[in-house]
């Protein structure tokens, strides 16, 4: 003897299942409709008798208790999402755009953001194909085909690029009629085709902290985000992204270029795979939440200072963790606080490369070496319930400096606090003072020749503190502008949040930003 299972309306071999499945259940709190499929889609086949009627009697008090009906004819999800096959480009190389749908079809445009939104590519309809989602996808990405292939054109400008998916359909067929729509984005960084031709400054995007805050696919390398709480030590490019450049670079380029700058665009990954882009630009920019970089970035950007090169840290949280790229630079990896597990720290043969801070005692090299300052001597500022009540603002030491020329500010003014440029997360370096100046002790990795030129309060929230066993317990901070040369000229904010001052039209954060912009790129 055996049952038979169908889609849709069931035989009465699953009785009372099937009379239960095919009316409309009494239950007023929850009349919803489901799909036959949700219940364990089965195509046509035989069963034995005794698993049909466990199946049959199973659903049956899932519906009985839920108020639930089967139907085969409710609409599926509508949804499209993808990726860019690589995050960086140049003109004329091939941009692949991997694509999952479940509409027939969807369209695709791509929009530069900048100065001013402009449309350089429009799609006709595509065919849509649903994509399985491995269960590794957030680690080693999603590896879907290639929907959409375009040579990029030799005249797109170097930028940041906005892909945006759009699909439409028309719902079910006999409930849940009516246009549905939905869309999602992914973006890629376009190089310029002639590096430093049109302009001498380059900025390089923070892709490597979307990447680190991406949970598409369960987790991310963090914990708040991630299914069950289960942070992720590695994490793939190729999977839809999140992005961080709405919140902080791109105020500063649409400040930038619609005050008649130029700029070239590369993505983080461009310093460690293509170090001799650097050579074509006198000043390299930073701007936001820069926070995870690899060995290989470093070295690059350390010679590229050493030999004459000008830095612009506009950033804040920089070079916080190291990473370690893998797959050609597709994914990387971080351990962070869970270092001990790291395969580097398990071999007990070096620690350089140790995936945790850069200013973990194994690991020996603190981000002040390269930006003048670091997040253990930082924090937060009115983020994390740390010094909620702080004023935003950056308090002036040695006002005669070149970056305050035009500025009229004095000695122990404020500045910046309307927009709150010191917020966020926060960099910056051991300090003593002397006659109310603030100077660095220069025992954390500070360069000997760095200037403080504003502080501002920061301090970390006990959470992320007390895993670090070299951590003083109750240590404050500071939010630390300053400038060093050391070969070069490198200034830093020491604050993520230093943009918004652009944004919202702050006088003395657009002329100090023009003051080092026009210095050091000549």
């Amino acid at each position: 003897m055996s049952a038979r299972v169908f889609i849709g309306e069931l035989p009465q071999d699953l009785f009372p299942l099937s009379r239960l499945c095919n009316r409309q259940t009494n239950n007023p709190r929850n009349p919803r409709l489901i799909p036959w499929s949700v219940a364990g889609q089965v195509n046509l086949m035989r069963i034995p008798t005794w698993l049909g009627r466990l199946i049959g009697s199973t659903l049956c008090m899932v519906c009985l208790t839920t108020g639930i009906r089967l139907t085969a004819d409710e609409a599926r999800p509508l949804f499209v999402e993808g990726y860019a096959g690589r995050v960086s480009y140049a003109p004329t190389e091939e941009l692949t755009l991997h694509v999952s749908c479940s509409a027939p079809t969807f369209s695709v445009e791509i929009v530069r953001l900048g100065g001013k939104l402009e449309t350089v590519w429009t799609s006709a309809a595509i065919t849509g194909r649903e994509q399985p989602v491995p269960e590794n996808a957030s680690s080693h990405g999603c590896r879907w085909p290639a929907t959409v292939n375009l040579k990029i054109p030799a005249g797109w400008m170097s930028g940041y690029y906005k892909v945006w998916f759009r699909a439409r359909d028309g719902g079910g067929t006999y409930s849940h009629r009516g246009t549905r729509a939905t869309e999602s984005s992914c973006y890629f960084v376009l190089r310029a085709a002639e590096p430093g031709k049109a302009s001498k400054i380059l900025l390089q995007l923070s892709t490597h902290t979307y990447n680190a805050y991406n949970n598409w696919g369960g987790s991310s390398l963090y914990a708040y985000n991630s299914r069950n709480n289960n942070q992720g030590h590695r994490v793939s490019f190729e999977r839809p992204p999140m992005s961080q450049f709405d919140s902080w670079e791109r105020p500063f380029v649409e400040w930038v270029e619609r005050n008649g700058y130029i700029l070239d665009f590369a993505a983080n990954g461009d310093l460690e795979s293509r170090p001799e882009l650097l050579r074509a630009y006198r000043l390299v920019l930073s701007v936001g939440h820069d926070e995870y970089w690899s060995g290989p970035m470093r070295d690059s950007l350390e010679k590229y200072i050493a030999d004459g090169g000008n830095v612009a840290f506009f950033s804040g949280n920089t070079c916080c963790w190291q990473v370690r790229s893998e797959e050609g630079g597709q994914s990387f990896t971080c351990w962070k606080q869970n270092y001990y597990s790291d395969p580097v720290f398990a071999a007990r043969e070096g620690y350089a490369t140790l995936s945790s801070l850069w200013s973990h005692h194994l690991v020996k090299r603190p981000e002040n070496q390269l930006t003048g300052v670091g997040f253990l001597r930082g924090g937060y500022h009115k983020s994390h319930g740390q010094l909620m009540d702080g004023s935003g603002a950056f308090t002036v030491h040695r006002p005669e400096h070149w970056i305050y020329e035009g500025t009229g500010l004095k000695k122990d003014d404020s500045f910046g606090g309307k927009d709150t440029i010191v917020g966020y997360e926060c960099d910056g370096c051991e300090l003593s003072w002397k006659e109310g100046l603030p100077t660095p002790t220069y025992r954390d990795g500070t360069p000997d020749t760095f200037t403080v030129l504003g502080t501002a309060p920061a301090q970390w929230h006990p959470d992320d503190c007390y895993w670090y066993e070299k951590w003083e317990k109750g240590r404050k901070g500071n939010a630390v502008l300053g400038v060093y040369t050391k070969g070069g000229t490198v200034f830093t904010c020491g604050s993520t949040d230093w943009s918004h001052g652009l944004r919202g039209g702050d006088a003395a954060v657009e002329r100090i930003t023009r003051n080092i912009l026009d210095r050091l790129s000549k």
